[in-house]
């Protein structure tokens, strides 16, 4: 007598798995790709193209924040600096790629 056995007995299949089959296997590793892209890599490129207009838009004037958490209002632009005026008659010179936020004008008469 046969004891019960918990695995059945493998057959082999009768149809080879065409090219229908593979792709549907790679469907969803695909389509967790199309979630991150629009999820996260598009916002982020967004993100960036915003921060460089404004950096390359600043202006004398400007009052800005940067990445250091400094406000100051741009007296000079340069190529790659800015010099920042944080007091009355004190300035500072200061990356491009360090500001971070532009603030409206007056903002800082008011702090």
């Amino acid at each position: 007598m046969e004891q019960p056995v918990f695995i059945s007995n493998a057959y082999a299949q009768t149809q080879a798995a065409g090219v229908e089959g593979s792709l549907m296997s790679f469907l969803p590793i695909i389509l967790m790709f199309v979630v991150l892209y629009f999820l996260m890599i598009r916002p982020q490129m967004k993100r960036q193209k915003e921060q460089k207009a404004m950096i390359d838009a600043l202006a004398k004037g400007d009052e800005v924040i940067t990445a250091g958490g400094v406000l100051g209002k741009v007296s000079k632009v340069a190529d790659a600096y800015i010099l920042l005026e944080v007091a009355d008659g004190t300035e500072i010179a200061v990356q491009k790629s360090a500001v971070s936020t532009l603030l409206p004008k007056g903002t800082l008469k008011s702090i």
